[in-house]
């Protein structure tokens, strides 16, 4: 939701300007957290295209790092944050995000912090992003931030290209599958099981199938094609509701083999946040808060709000963590234990993320490796059903007329 503003900085002076946030309370609580007195806020309605953002195009994970990491540099050379937004206009490629740097310099020059102007846009910059802008800004390290900030996007973006990289040769192997089969159901099989129609007499129970199920295709193609994108479409509906999301989520860490490479990457993303915000200079329970929305399962978020509350109440981290042994293993709570006792615990999780991220890279490739004779097998079965269904009877049928 967007909103209009009128407050006073602490200046005095009175700035205009508007402010995105999921709500009237949390967009007061942004204002107030940059310093601002409100004056007056008001909802503004995006008309039905700027909801598309039809035109907007996106920036990548590459992008934003390329963004973070030149930011950093230019402002650790004393460069100051108007001009170095204005030398990264000129330097960065995507459109998107150079329109994006354009808003961000208007707010700064309006007189807002950088941390504010770059909330306008939650969906490119995160809690994370933001909350470890506005710390730097608090602390006068706002370069050490977005360092901060460009190693962690960094190992997510490399976590993430691992695992799509693995999963787009079988997902490839099965579409193309789905669509040869479709073609060859439609303008090759009908051809032959013309000719087994015309052999007569007792047909395999294979023939029988394969000219019952070429027959369906050859006449109801389309409604394949339309069930299958209503089911799609309609999976996407319910993932969408509260019900649906969690069953999904709750689905994704429960899958065998899939299950625990998932689990492993909300851990790595849970370690590897947690750090950067500690590091950041954040307090300790706003960053279990951040890191609830973060990690992308409501599963974990409902267990790190929770965890936040035990903590506000005077408990340890590891020690809340610990009533979850399923979601949260033993390893991740003793190893949090270490780094509250020691003082560390920005470098042990760390640690604790690394050995996360080659855990997954590790299962990722055994996966990838074991799904390329599972693929081999199902090619082996498919071919065998259609030489028993068509080519047999069709040799039989060459066989006993010569």
């Amino acid at each position: 939701m967007k909103f209009s503003y009128q407050a006073r900085n602490k200046e005095g002076q009175i700035k205009e300007g508007f402010v995105v946030a999921a709500s009237q309370v949390k967009a007061e609580a942004l204002l107030v957290e940059n310093g601002y007195i409100i004056i007056g806020l008001t909802e503004q309605k995006e008309g039905f295209i700027s909801k598309l953002n039809i035109l907007g195009g996106r920036v990548s994970y590459k992008d934003l790092v390329i963004f973070s990491r030149q930011l950093s540099t230019l402002i650790s050379a004393r460069v100051p944050i108007l001009q170095s937004l204005r030398i990264l206009e000129s330097q960065i490629q995507n459109k998107r995000l150079v329109a994006v740097i354009r808003e961000t310099i208007a707010s700064v020059e309006n007189g807002e912090s950088l941390s504010l102007a770059l909330s306008k846009n939650p969906q490119i910059f995160g809690n994370i992003y933001i909350s470890l802008v506005r710390a730097g800004e608090a602390s006068g390290s706002v370069a050490r931030s977005l360092e901060y900030l460009a190693d962690q996007l960094e190992k997510d973006y490399e976590l993430r290209s691992k695992v799509k990289g693995a999963m787009t040769y079988p997902a490839f192997i099965l579409g193309a599958l789905f669509v040869v089969g479709l073609l060859m159901f439609k303008f090759v099989l009908p051809k032959l099981t013309d000719v087994l129609k015309e052999q007569g007499g007792q047909l395999p129970f294979a023939s029988k199938i394969l000219i019952a199920a070429t027959n369906f295709v050859d006449q109801f193609w389309w409604l394949i094609i339309i069930v299958i994108g209503c089911f799609i479409l309609g999976v996407r509906y319910y993932i969408e509701t509260t019900v649906g999301r969690y069953q999904w989520d709750m689905m994704k860490i429960r899958l065998p083999l899939m299950g625990d490479i998932f689990q492993k990457i909300y851990l790595a993303r849970f370690s590897r946040n947690l750090s950067t915000l500690i590091a950041g200079g954040i307090p300790i329970i706003q960053c279990i808060k951040i890191i609830s929305d973060v990690v992308n399962n409501v599963i974990y978020r409902d267990i790190l709000l929770n965890v936040a509350q035990k903590v506000t109440n005077g408990s340890t981290i590891s020690e809340a963590l610990d009533n979850n042994p399923r979601e949260f293993p033993q390893l991740v709570s003793q190893m949090v234990k270490v780094g509250e006792q020691s003082a560390q615990l920005d470098d042990i999780l760390s640690k604790l993320a690394g050995f996360y991220e080659r855990e997954v890279d590790n299962k990722v490739r055994t996966l990838s490796t074991l799904l390329e004779p599972i693929i081999m097998i199902v090619l082996g079965v498919g071919v065998g059903f259609l030489v028993a269904g068509v080519l047999l009877p069709i040799y039989n049928l060459a066989s006993s007329v010569g």
